[in-house]
């Protein structure tokens, strides 16, 4: 029993970096396995302005450095590996975390905080292009992009906030969306609308990406008169949404028809012992500030169901 885990957290973004300070503090034998580097998408997030308790905002690459040095000072393990699969636990066996290196780690709890990645359209030249003019990360490419024109695909947060962005570097921020109006949130829907450096392209989809060697501009047509254009570009950001990261679990736990793991409130997943917490869960609201609830509401439930296990629960 010394070598099983009581919990094993994958993913550290904030919902996993929550969840391993609550089983730190609690004194759980607990790991949180990262394959890149902990603070998940905000990261790459310029500025994080409603996070509880930075009235004038913060940095995302701050706000990560911060939740992860709050973990390690209560003792959180974290360990940068790549997690290939979960073996349900069966027989009185525990669950077992298999490593791309060969290795599994035996646990008597999950934690999946794994997060979600970015869709992709999906169009010609897109593919081609990634990495020379195509991008998914404003705040790790914008600056590329000083005295440039850039186009924004998307209607929602990321698209207004990080088209905002980047019409800090670039000379003209074009954004382009599907339908008439957009989603985004209020406030920044208004600053969008009233920053010079930003035009809109709106009831367009992207048809194709140009160029050969870097981007040159982008194919859109018109949804309403069917017509096309092309619209001049050094740079082509795309933000229209998430897919959830949920494949090492997808055929262990119950997850809606995207992929998104199902859980009660408690974070519990279809499977006992297994619990989701971020964004790789079905939810209203995909924001720093549910993961991190979200993160110390699965932790406490992991320890519970741990204890129980043991017989030492606090009755």
């Amino acid at each position: 029993m010394n070598n099983i885990h009581d919990i094993v957290i994958i993913g550290g973004g904030p919902a996993g970096l929550t969840a391993g300070l609550y089983a730190a503090r609690a004194r759980m034998n607990v790991s949180l396995l990262e394959k890149a580097m902990p603070g998940g998408q905000i990261l790459i997030t310029d500025r994080v302005e409603n996070f509880p308790g930075f009235p004038d905002g913060v940095s995302g690459p701050e706000l990560g450095a911060l939740m992860e040095k709050q973990a390690l000072h209560f003792g959180l393990s974290i360990k940068i590996c790549d997690v290939s699969g979960v073996v349900p636990a069966s027989s009185g066996k525990p669950f077992g975390i298999k490593l791309s290196d060969g290795n599994i780690l035996q646990t008597l709890s999950v934690i999946v905080a794994t997060g979600a990645g970015w869709n992709q359209l999906g169009i010609p030249g897109e593919k081609e292009l990634t990495g020379r003019g195509v991008s998914y990360c404003a705040t790790c490419d914008g600056p590329l992009f000083r005295g440039k024109e850039v186009i924004v695909v998307g209607g929602g947060d990321t698209a207004l906030e990080d088209g905002l962005f980047l019409g800090k570097f670039a000379k003209k921020v074009t954004i382009v969306h599907r339908r008439d109006r957009f989603r985004a949130a209020r406030i920044l829907q208004e600053r969008a609308l009233a920053n010079k450096n930003v035009e809109f392209c709106m009831n367009s989809i992207a048809l194709e990406v140009i160029g050969k060697n870097k981007v040159e501009g982008l194919k859109v047509k018109d949804v309403k008169s069917a017509d096309v254009k092309e619209i001049k570009a050094d740079g082509v950001f795309i933000f229209i949404g998430i897919t959830p990261n949920s494949e090492i679990v997808k055929t262990i736990v119950k997850t809606d028809e995207k992929g998104y793991i199902i859980t009660g409130d408690d974070m519990n997943a279809s499977v006992e012992g297994i619990f989701a917490c971020g964004d790789v869960r079905k939810k209203l609201l995909r924001q720093v500030v549910t993961a991190t609830g979200e993160g110390a509401s699965a932790a406490v439930s992991a320890q519970n169901y741990v204890e129980r296990l043991k017989g030492i629960e606090y009755k």
